[in-house]
């Protein structure tokens, strides 16, 4: 368990660091532009902060994953909160974003693909966790 919990958090350090190049690659400046300056500004800081909370988040699965996996309380509340955070985002996976940005094209398809496994594989081992933490007070 430990090993799959520093796996998500490396994954999600990297998926932090990709949140750098998203106003060059979605060509925000153009994009934005017609935007009023409210909107622009709050464009850009939402993208930091939520970079920031998955760099946060894998900062946490690598060097307290033993942590995470105890028996403590918090570490079931931890559990149950990144649970039900990344559970909603799997689900905006598929029901936010509209399959015409991906559909029929060969990249964007594999990138939604891709995050599809990734936040399963973080939902299951999320469940997998609590379960055992649950089992282990039996």
């Amino acid at each position: 368990m430990e090993l799959h919990l520093k796996i998500i958090g490396i994954i999600f350090i990297s998926l932090s660091l990709v949140h750098i190049g998203f106003p060059k690659k979605f060509d925000w400046q153009n994009d934005l532009k017609n935007l009023s300056l409210i909107n622009r500004q709050i464009m850009h800081a939402h993208t930091f902060f939520i970079a920031l909370f998955v760099l946060l988040n894998g900062l946490l699965f690598v060097f307290y994953a033993k942590e995470l996996i105890g028996n403590h309380p918090l570490s079931k509340a931890l559990n149950i909160g990144l649970l039900i955070f990344w559970g909603f985002r799997s689900i905006t996976q598929h029901f936010f974003y509209s399959s015409k940005l991906w559909s029929g094209k060969k990249f964007e398809t594999s990138i939604h693909i891709l995050f599809s496994l990734l936040w399963l594989y973080v939902i299951i081992v999320l469940v997998y966790n609590l379960f055992s933490i649950h089992l282990k007070e039996l």
